[in-house]
């Protein structure tokens, strides 16, 4: 059973059926049909030759079919994982070079390794300090960067190639009348064919259809169309085995960007595994083993010639649409690059680059969620921000800083948020046991000599002097008359040691005043907590109640026998 966990293959292909044969074939070939033009294509925002996008779509297809725990994701070159890998790349070797390639290829192995570090030590959950703002505003960002780029590609053009919005406007305002009438109006009307094959069906192969058209074009119409850059040789053959080319001296200065990828794609590869979970009930995703399976793509990749690879939204929704069941269909769709590696490549001879630029630009620009920003403005204003922040952030000052920028506002966040919880006044609902906030519900009566309130997070270090200062202005604003305080800590899931000391300084400082200190409502592993940090050192065991209502009822009759047998069983439960 352990080994069918670390290999999820020998969990499906023993119980495979032939009714899922049919639908695994035609994914597998659909989704090649895509991935052999997107992966030339996308080889190029690397800066790598188109031979290398091939490459990656083959090996890491394999291996993540074998130790994948989603059975339709699909894996291999994506766009913004490539433009990642040119901003970081391009600043220590020059693109397209020997040793370009070669740091490429290391880049692969590294991410591999840090990926499956971190699914042996289950540090999945790392990756949930990045909200889906920030990932929303990073994506955004960097489809919209990705697109610009292409246009050096779509116009015939040598625009600059940067991650940062601002250096690209700047060129393009002033290059922009250099632009090839004839390469942008084979790109244009691309970007239109694409547009108007999806509206009709999704299902169509606008990729391949536009990279047959454009093939076609250029080879019948050549010398119409001589100044239209052409992929020109793409290399014939299957990768042959390599070991990377390991620098230590350049490991401190990937490490950024190495990290930058991991976290891209393992949020990608989880986002669009999850959505296709929801799909089905035939298996469940395991986020670490996710980590493990895309460690072992990139690093059994990377000796194969890879750059880094990671699951693709649209191939993996094609695949699911198109019927794949199991990771037959990666295999299938692997067998299908092996063949257009072995004969196809001499094919691609006349392929416009402004096709594969259109084809880019059109996958990239549908990333751009304004949806979700509308829709925070709406619902959620700081995370509104937040998005917007991690936008502008990723556009202005690059892709790495973007990414620091957006996990650092993330923690910002998350500290401010757990820091200033909500706290409420609760009153009693007419002719009920309930207590319900004040604010809330106006029916609820208030009593002058009791102040019950709750704290809606867990007491630690970082919100303790909130939690102090919150109550003495409720305290405050019931004046004198003031005799007894309950706090509701159903809500309190955890207390640290700072939590503790503070509780009790509020304790007693209230007892001083003459005014009883009640809690109602508090978890076990909460109240262990309290009682080891010595809270009954100054307040009896009979001042834990199950419910508000019950402390309010002993405090005004002062006898209850169901409190008396609560504290005697929390009392054995502690011992």
């Amino acid at each position: 059973m352990k080994l069918k966990k670390i290999i999820p293959l020998l969990d499906w292909l023993p119980n495979y059926k032939k009714s899922q044969l049919k639908g695994d074939i035609v994914a597998g070939i659909t989704v090649a049909t895509v991935l052999i033009p997107q992966g030339i294509a996308y080889a190029l925002i690397a800066g790598l030759p188109p031979i290398y996008g091939l490459y990656s779509a083959l090996i890491p297809q394999i291996v993540y079919a074998i130790f994948g725990s989603s059975r339709q994701v699909a894996i291999g070159p994506v766009a913004m994982d490539s433009l990642i890998v040119a901003a970081g790349v391009s600043t220590i070797a020059l693109a397209g070079s020997e040793s370009y390639i070669a740091i490429a290829i290391f880049l692969a192995f590294l991410v591999g390794a840090i990926q499956l570090l971190m699914g042996i030590f289950r540090l999945g959950f790392i990756v949930n300090f990045l909200s889906k703002p920030v990932i929303t505003g990073f994506t955004s960002a960097v489809a919209l960067t990705i697109g610009l780029n292409q246009f050096r590609n779509l116009f015939g053009v040598d625009f600059i190639q940067s991650d940062q919005i601002q250096v690209l406007l700047e060129d393009m305002y002033f290059r922009f009348l250099e632009i090839n009438m004839n390469t942008s109006a084979i790109g244009l009307v691309t970007c239109l064919l694409i547009l108007l094959f999806r509206k009709i069906n999704k299902k169509i192969p606008n990729a391949l259809i536009v990279v047959v058209l454009g093939i076609l074009i250029m080879y019948f119409f050549e010398t119409l169309f001589f100044d239209v850059a052409i992929v020109e040789d793409v290399p014939s053959g299957l990768p042959s085995f390599s070991i990377p080319e390991f620098d230590i001296g350049s490991i401190k200065e990937l490490m950024t960007i190495a990290f930058t990828l991991v976290m891209v794609g393992y949020l990608e590869t989880i986002s669009i595994g999850k959505s296709l979970e929801a799909e089905q009930d035939e298996y469940r995703i395991d986020p670490n083993q996710e980590l493990i399976a895309l460690g072992l793509s990139n690093i059994v990749g990377s000796f194969f010639k890879s750059y880094p690879s990671t699951s693709s939204f649209s191939r993996s929704a094609i695949n699911a649409e198109a019927g794949a069941k199991t990771g037959v269909s990666a295999l299938l769709s692997s067998i299908m690059v092996v063949i257009t590696l072995l004969y196809l490549t001499p094919v691609f001879y006349f392929l416009p680059k402004t096709v594969l630029a259109a084809i880019i630009v059109v996958a990239v620009f549908r990333l751009v969620n304004v949806k979700e920003a509308v829709f925070l403005w709406k619902a959620n204003i700081l995370d509104f921000w937040l998005l917007i922040a991690t936008f502008i952030s990723t556009l202005v000052f690059g892709i790495e800083y973007g990414i620091l920028i957006g996990v650092s506002l993330s923690l910002i966040v998350l500290i401010f948020r757990t820091s200033r919880p909500h706290v409420t006044e609760l009153g009693k609902v007419p002719n009920s046991d309930f207590y319900r906030n004040k604010n809330r519900f106006k029916e609820v009566e208030l009593d002058k000599e009791v102040l019950v309130f709750r704290f809606d997070a867990q007491l630690f270090y970082a919100n303790a002097s909130y939690f102090r200062e919150q109550l003495e202005l409720m305290v405050e604003e019931k004046g004198e008359e003031l005799k007894l305080i309950v706090l509701d800590a159903e809500s309190i899931n955890r207390v640290d040691s700072t939590g503790i000391e503070m509780l009790k300084q509020q304790i007693d400082f209230y007892k001083k005043k003459g005014i009883i200190f009640y809690l109602a409502g508090v978890k076990g592993p909460v109240r262990d907590d309290l009682f080891r940090g010595r809270l009954l050192e100054i307040i009896d065991i009979n001042h834990f109640f199950m419910k508000a209502n019950g402390a309010v009822t002993y405090f005004k009759t002062g006898d209850n026998e169901n409190q008396k047998k609560y504290a005697q069983y929390i009392h054995q439960a502690y011992n």
